[in-house]
């Protein structure tokens, strides 16, 4: 069994998607233990916007449960554009696995994000001016990428400068500029030290130690059988783009108060009428959508606010019993609706493009969950 250990819920499922390309049933792990019956346990501990200690003691203790239930090798996922606890989390699992070295190759050059001369790249715009600029949590105000990342407590942290070796006692940051850079990074990894990164580095990882292994069928879902909930938790390009769509083709749209983006605050029988008039919209039509669909906002108390609001009227949906199909945007959306409706495992069932995925939740009955991070691109068929 391979362990993946990820600070947030759609990094887990991209992995697990992943794993489906090299015939690995994945399963995502939230609480308790792993089934027992998946080639690919991905760990979400949630700790993306914890405090730093806080998130090393997690990142810790599902590295402890996966060495537990006999993980072959572990990768330690983070996000592709560095955002949330990156040092604290390596640091933690290197010294509970006992590695004096790490490898941190967060590029995914398919997807356009390099990192070139100390600098990362998305599309060939350095990151500081793209939409992670402003990021209501993690904003990234810099392009060089030691700039982007904490100061390592117990380890040497150093940028490769065209060698392809980790020295020990080092978290060492790969630069990739290419698929084949990637690939040629992950050649040179062997058990002797942590792998770290995105989500085309697991996939090289797994293109070297898993070669000519036949990927699992697709699952055929059909999503026509049952009423589909959209729920839209950012105000990204792409969430912009699903709003005007959806509403150009006359399915309901239904979004938060623009009153809210000064306080955030929205009383819960407010939530309630907009939960109320989504349910009644399922009488008309099979989809509906329900979204933050206001301008980005700066303050992080009140984007949070705005997440909860938008993860409370939809958790009210849920619970009428109404909704078998729901797909989530965001990551902190999709994993507060995951706790919220205390979903504590998922199996990975389909990947549908890269970063999107749909889970079944175990458990319960047909109830299938779509989710896909804020900056990724919903599939056309969906839009």
């Amino acid at each position: 069994m391979i362990g993946v250990i990820a600070d947030d819920l759609t990094g887990a499922a991209e992995l697990g998607a992943g794993g489906l390309r090299y015939g690995l049933r994945a399963e995502i792990v939230r609480n308790g233990e792993p089934g027992g019956t998946a080639d690919l346990v991905c760990v979400d501990t949630d700790s993306r916007s914890c405090k730093p200690a806080e998130a090393a003691r997690r990142a810790a203790a599902a590295a402890k449960m996966l060495q537990r239930a006999g993980a072959t090798w572990i990768y330690k996922k983070v996000d592709s554009v560095l955002r949330g606890n990156v040092t604290a989390e390596v640091e933690a699992v290197m010294q509970q696995l006992q590695f004096n070295r790490a490898l941190l190759l967060p590029a995914n050059p398919t997807l356009g994000r390099v990192i070139r001369s100390g600098e990362y790249f998305i599309h060939g715009q350095p990151i500081h001016r793209t939409e992670f600029a402003k990021d209501p949590e993690y904003p990234r105000r810099s392009s060089q990428v030691m700039r982007l990342l904490d100061a390592p407590q117990h380890f040497l942290m150093r940028l490769a400068n065209g060698e392809l070796r980790v020295p020990d006692n080092t978290l060492l940051i790969g630069q990739a500029d290419s698929a084949e850079r990637v690939h040629e990074w992950a050649r040179i990894c062997g058990t002797a030290l942590l792998p770290v990164g995105g989500s085309e580095f697991f996939g090289a990882l797994l293109a070297t130690t898993r070669a000519g292994s036949a990927p699992l069928e697709a699952e055929d879902i059909d999503f026509m059988a049952g009423k589909q909930l959209f729920v839209c938790g950012t105000a990204s390009p792409q969430a912009q783009l699903l709003i005007k769509k959806t509403r150009a083709a006359g399915t309901p749209v239904f979004t938060l108060p623009r009153n809210l983006m000064w306080d955030g605050k929205f009383s819960a029988g407010a939530q309630l009428v907009i939960a109320q008039r989504v349910v009644a919209a399922f009488a008309e039509s099979r989809r509906v959508l329900l979204a933050v669909g206001l301008p980005p906002v700066a303050e992080t108390a009140v984007a949070r606010c705005l997440a909860d609001n938008l993860v409370d009227i939809a958790e009210l949906v849920l619970r009428s019993g109404s909704v078998k199909n729901i797909f989530a945007e965001g990551g902190a959306t999709a994993a507060e609706l995951v706790r919220r409706m205390n979903w504590p495992r998922l199996e990975v069932r389909r990947e549908w493009a890269p970063g999107v995925a749909t889970l079944a939740v175990v458990g319960e009955s047909a109830l299938w969950l779509t989710i896909k991070p804020g900056s990724y691109s919903w599939p056309s068929q969906w839009t």
